[in-house]
């Protein structure tokens, strides 16, 4: 995703917003897949998942997936927001910073490796590259059984995973935040490499 600012400085923060699972349309939830974040600190949140401008270590905590880990070994030690009627939501919906990228901007171009999520039953793998500072972790929190996919199949809560390589949320309001301005004659380019593997 490419963008350069006309005139004035600009906020650029584009994501992709993919569902992966790598388990195939309606083979369920994706909580025995395994994750691995290459990344030794996150952005915690407040009760509105708006983030604090904290940015922290990621070990001793459940947020720690340095090391392959089944998802569905910490989405229920996690909050992951809040339902219409006010219940939490257990999961995944978290900013981690990933190990190399502070010092990136939002015209940064060298690639780092993000992610590896693999699905033991398929023996599916999925490795991400990025130039991004941080990527959004999400576990599919809000799917609900009424949310169709390929072929017409559920997905349902936890029915897939999302890996959004981005700025850090909310940089503009956190000055210790990577900067996602981007100034007049500088090109935002934001690179996403998916290796698949069988």
């Amino acid at each position: 995703m490419n963008a350069t600012a006309a005139g004035k400085a600009t906020p650029v923060n584009l994501a992709q917003h993919s569902y992966w699972n790598l388990g195939g349309a309606g083979s369920g939830d994706i909580l025995g897949n395994t994750v691995q974040l290459f990344a030794s600190r996150y952005t915690p949140v407040d009760a509105e998942l708006i983030p604090t401008g904290q940015v922290a270590p990621v070990a001793g905590t459940p947020y720690d997936l340095r090391a392959p880990t089944p998802v569905g070994a910490r989405v229920h030690l996690v909050t992951g927001g809040l339902s219409k009627t006010g219940a939490t939501i257990y999961g995944f919906d978290t900013n981690y910073a990933v190990d190399g990228g502070d010092d990136v901007d939002a015209h940064a171009h060298a690639l780092r490796r993000v992610a590896v999520v693999r699905d033991g039953k398929s023996g599916r793998s999925l490795e991400l590259w990025a130039n991004q500072p941080g990527v959004q972790f999400y576990t599919g929190n809000f799917l609900t059984a009424d949310v169709k996919g390929k072929g017409g199949k559920a997905y349902g809560q936890y029915g897939a995973l999302c890996l959004e390589t981005q700025g850090f949320p909310d940089a503009v309001n956190h000055p210790n935040f990577p900067s996602v301005i981007v100034r007049p004659g500088q090109v935002y380019k934001h690179e996403m490499v998916y290796k698949f593997s069988f």
